[in-house]
């Protein structure tokens, strides 16, 4: 594919934004130079190329090549392959490049090659779990082609957590809440789901969780069923849901659409939180009717747009 092809393959995102709720994702696919075939959500990508000269820089963390200037901007790269487990097959530097934004930072992916944008529909992605791999530390999901071909769609958070650390929550006091309040949350990843349960615990509040979205839904209509048949106030027990954007079986989307159409979940706040930032993602999010949209992973800005909806 040439870079033409490459370029064109980015366009039209404002066209994307009509996904929203569709429970439709577009997957750029790619290779490392393995057997294996990746994925990653098309709007984590900012552009893709051949590989630029990379200035090598003392003490990187593993899997970081080193820095490029991008249009007056320098960018860490990061080889994807250095954290994948490739059985001893032969491997070569990354020839392309994916320049993507992720929480608000703009970073490039060595690859060895792009192939194409598919669409997919959430339920037809499932957890790595039900799937052996080498490398299913590193996958947050799992979709199947139409030749039978299993695509692995690469956990980013995690990939970034190995290189740089995890983020350090520091500045969070808690919220001016009775110990009664809770919060429902939903997320695919296991580091987001441990930064959040951090920042929940800082702001002193209960919190349950589910690890997809048909999962929450699930647990959300059986908390919504219990009020009704308890006569309780399902707000005693969840004050604010917070759900994730991208999601095996049923996306962060969907589930705000099922959220906002049932009626005993009137008054509790929708926020989505997502490592895309962009304008057209939170476009989307108000398609759906999230009340905040919280880009990842900031602890103090996400409790800092918890807080006041927990305390009002």
């Amino acid at each position: 594919m040439d870079l033409i092809e490459k370029k064109n393959l980015l366009d039209s995102v404002d066209a994307r934004t009509r996904l929203a709720g569709s429970n439709k994702m577009e997957i750029l696919l790619f290779s490392l130079g393995t057997r294996e075939t990746f994925g990653i959500n098309v709007f984590k990508v900012r552009e893709v190329g051949r590989t630029p000269h990379i200035t090598k820089t003392p003490n990187m963390p593993k899997g970081v090549e080193g820095l490029v200037s991008l249009r007056g901007n320098v960018i860490p790269v990061i080889s994807l392959v250095s954290f994948l487990d490739t059985a001893g097959q032969p491997v070569e530097r990354g020839k392309t490049m994916m320049v993507a934004e992720y929480s608000k930072r703009t970073l490039g992916f060595l690859v060895h090659e792009v192939d194409r944008i598919i669409r997919v529909d959430w339920e037809k992605v499932r957890a790595p779990e039900s799937v052996l791999s080498a490398n299913q530390g590193l996958i947050t999901a799992i979709t199947e082609l139409e030749n039978g071909t299993l695509v692995s769609i690469l956990d980013v958070e995690q990939i970034l957590a190995n290189a740089f650390g995890e983020a350090i929550i520091v500045d969070v006091p808690p919220a001016q809440v009775s110990e009664e309040v809770g919060v429902f949350f939903v997320d695919d990843s296991v580091v987001a789901r441990k930064k959040i349960t951090e920042v929940l615990d800082r702001l002193k509040v209960k919190h349950k969780h589910a690890t997809n979205g048909v999962e929450a839904w699930t647990r959300l209509q059986g908390l919504a069923a219990h009020s009704q048949q308890t006569g309780g106030n399902l707000r005693d027990d969840v004050r604010l849901i917070l759900v994730d954007a991208e999601m095996p079986e049923m996306d962060g989307y969907v589930l705000t659409k099922y959220i906002k159409s049932d009626a005993r979940f009137d008054g509790i706040p929708v926020v989505m939180h997502s490592s895309l930032s962009s304008e057209a993602n939170r476009a989307m999010g108000q398609a759906v009717g999230v009340d905040a949209y919280v880009a990842k992973f900031d602890a103090e800005v996400l409790a800092d747009t918890l807080r006041p909806i927990l305390e009002r």
